[in-house]
């Protein structure tokens, strides 16, 4: 590969903006997984990466065939895969353990963990091709400091930690590296409306989040592996 390729699963939110935009500035190419097409073309418009350098895709994040068909495509349109960041993710709360039913609990480990499952074993193979490789997963605070009230989202993000901590010992005879940054709140427009009267000034936003995965996206974070990282802000 003559340029660095990403790929991020759910990418098109307010953070995987953010983290496109730094990774397209160190020259990453870029494949960016979609599921609302709105968002989609809001990614492209915002960021102005050239068509030879992105490739946007729809694909169900949670199931199997979908995810594999978009890394070997992925692979197949630049020559390989150096980074993998999943941004796939859903909150869920309001009940309490005892009022959490079947559907919801699912749901919530589907979207968070089965997808970072899914698109980390789609993308290892490729990972370990490359001169260099980096998986960037997304816990949450919730994971190891757990709030009432929202348990499938705890459990769900706990497997995160515990997925990319696995992975982390599993690679250590290739160049790859697995680690998963831990945001609190983060700083959005919806989540001001969530928390109307929240202490906004010391929240994280998306950028500042995004700076320590992009450092994570970067050959020169290879001495980190395994960790979690909290980006909490002052909280």
């Amino acid at each position: 590969m003559e340029r660095p390729v990403a790929v991020m699963m759910g990418g098109t939110g307010g953070l995987g903006i953010e983290v496109g935009r730094r990774l397209a500035e160190r020259r990453f190419r870029l494949a960016v997984s979609y599921l609302v097409p709105d968002q989609a073309d809001k990614f492209e418009e915002i960021l102005r990466i050239p068509e030879d350098d992105l490739l946007l895709k729809r694909c169900n994040a949670t199931e199997r065939q979908p995810v594999d068909e978009f890394m070997a495509s992925v692979a197949e349109r630049f020559g390989g895969i150096n980074v993998l960041v999943n941004l796939v993710g859903r909150w869920s709360g309001g009940s309490d353990v005892e009022e959490t039913d079947d559907v919801r609990f699912d749901h919530i480990l589907e979207v968070n963990l089965r997808s970072a499952f899914l698109a980390c074993r789609a993308a290892l193979p490729y990972l370990r091709q490359a001169e260099w490789g980096r998986i960037i997963l997304i816990g949450s605070r919730s994971a190891v400091d757990p709030a009432p009230g929202q348990a499938a989202y705890n459990v769900a993000k706990a497997g995160v930690i515990a997925l990319a901590g696995t992975i982390a010992q599993e690679v250590n005879d290739a160049p790859v590296t697995a680690n998963v940054v831990l945001p609190s709140v983060i700083d959005t427009p919806a989540f001001r409306e969530v928390v109307p009267f929240g202490d906004y000034v010391n929240w994280p936003t998306p950028g500042e989040i995004a700076s320590v995965i992009d450092f994570l996206a970067s050959p020169e974070s290879a001495v980190i592996n395994g960790a979690m990282i909290p980006v909490y802000g002052k909280m």
